[in-house]
């Protein structure tokens, strides 16, 4: 069955930098597009950032350009997301999808915390 499991979340002063990481499995990793979405207490789920199978091309959310960045490992069926330049407004849940042709699967998602 499709496992996605996130890593990497946790609590970080604000201008400090975190790397989460979602390992999958139990698909063809390497043919899906794949992403991250978060969720802040009160908000709506958001796009943070998206990459192609190859990860030739990369997409991201005007609040993180330049600050984050998007990355994947097919050979370890891994998907990152580097944060840097950290900001409370960045405080929520932050979950790994699997976009690209249906169906599509959610992590269960990792707490990421920015306060000093």
């Amino acid at each position: 069955q499709v496992q996605l499991v996130e890593s990497g979340g946790g609590l970080v002063q604000p201008g400090g930098s975190l790397r989460l990481s979602c390992a999958a499995s139990g698909f063809t990793f390497s043919t899906y597009a794949m992403s991250w979405y978060r969720q802040a207490p009160g908000k709506e789920r958001e796009l943070v950032a998206a990459i192609t199978n190859t990860g030739s091309s990369t997409n991201y959310a005007d609040s993180v350009k330049g600050r984050f960045a998007i990355s994947r490992d097919n050979a370890k069926n891994t998907v990152y997301l580097q944060m840097n330049s950290l900001k409370p407004e960045d405080t929520a849940v932050y979950y790994c999808y699997r976009s690209g042709r249906p169906p599509h699967y959610w992590g269960q998602g990792i707490q990421v915390t920015v306060s000093s």
